[in-house]
């Protein structure tokens, strides 16, 4: 698995010295609920920030040149859901691909792709507060000297409506992949230990009604991709090992 993200590492960060000091370079990182996807995205952008401090040594309190966003705060709030013509489908199905906004995430993914110059200011997306699971506004603070975005989510390469239009504007389009019954045990596992599920049992229907339909849609409408990464079942790809262990509904 090391070698994979080793030699995705190595693409980005040469495409990065390619790329016009007022461009960002723009990757997103999809694949099913339970791929990996967000631990390969953190890994990708720490070690990008790695090579960054490496070359241009300077205060420790230089955040790097990458950042890592996730598009877990698109996601529609509860009183919005609450607001749907079924809300309690919309309530159980909360990670699908409706539960999101998807005009807004959009929206980010244009204006990170205008031109950078000197008048261009901090960009702020939302994150996701997952103590009171809903979305926190203008929470990701995106500097002009980000210039490497690494995105990460489920729905990031689907060829529908936004989703399509923003995979359009990435310069790259990693996918994920894995086997769906280890998807299904990881799941199972993460929503036992979040406290989401009480039970393995009732962990294992919240993955087969919810999380892995999902997958299916993602697959089934997934865009060509630039990259495939074969997620495999080992100590250093387990989100906790990365300090990334938290519930997720993307």
């Amino acid at each position: 698995m090391e070698e994979q993200v080793d030699r995705l590492v190595k693409k980005a960060w040469d495409k990065f010295q390619e790329t016009p000091k007022s461009k960002r370079l723009m990757i997103a990182v999809s694949g099913i609920p339970g791929s990996g996807k967000t631990t390969l995205a953190a890994k990708v952008a720490s070690r990008l920030n790695d090579l960054w401090h490496k070359g241009s040594p300077g205060l420790a309190s230089d955040p790097g040149i990458a950042i890592f966003l996730p598009m877990d705060g698109y996601h529609l709030t509860r009183a919005q859901l609450s607001a749907m013509p079924d809300p309690n489908t919309a309530h159980a199905r909360r990670g699908a691909a409706f539960t999101f906004d998807a005009p807004a995430f959009l929206e980010l993914v244009r204006k990170l792709r205008e031109p950078i110059c000197p008048e261009t200011g901090t960009i702020y997306a939302p994150s996701f507060d997952h103590a009171v699971k809903d979305p926190v506004p203008d929470d990701i603070p995106i500097a002009t000297e980000a210039r490497i975005v690494v995105f990460e989510g489920n729905y990031l390469s689907l060829g529908k409506d936004e989703w399509r239009e923003a995979a359009e504007l990435m310069d790259e389009l990693w996918f994920v992949d894995v086997e769906e019954e280890v998807a299904r045990q990881r799941l199972i596992k993460r929503h036992v230990k979040s406290g989401v599920a009480s039970s393995e049992e009732d962990a294992a229907k919240r993955a087969d009604e919810n999380d892995l339909i999902n997958g299916k849609e993602i697959i089934q409408c997934k865009l060509n991709v630039h990259e495939v990464v074969q997620s495999k079942e080992d100590r250093e790809w387990q989100p906790e090992a990365q300090g990334i262990d938290k519930e997720r509904d993307t």
